[in-house]
């Protein structure tokens, strides 16, 4: 896999502590990336988390799904407190009859 032609889920942003811009993969959460830019983070990122996967297949294991290549059912299942259910039921009540109203 070069880095570009990899499907992964970049994202880059601010670190004031660092006072430059990281590269961050979802898919790869331990891997990051620190640049005076935010092109240079992003196109470094993408050569770590290819060499990872190189790294990965070179010793027999599976890389993870690309975000973006996986399948959602749809269904969002939570278990929460009969209480907090009973609450979140009324607020979602008041606020559809609110915008009713309006």
């Amino acid at each position: 896999m070069s880095p570009n032609d990899d499907h992964y889920t970049y994202k880059i942003t601010w670190s004031e502590d660092d006072q430059e811009y990281v590269g961050l993969c979802l898919e790869f959460p331990s891997l990051t990336w620190l640049a005076k830019s935010p092109e240079a983070a992003l196109r470094e990122i993408r050569k770590v988390v290819a060499a990872a996967v190189v790294d990965m297949l070179g010793n027999g294991e599976t890389p993870p799904t690309p975000l973006a290549g996986r399948s959602f059912s749809g269904k969002f299942i939570v278990r929460i407190p009969p209480h907090v259910h009973r609450e979140l039921a009324l607020k979602a009540a008041e606020n559809t009859s609110a915008s009713t109203v309006l």
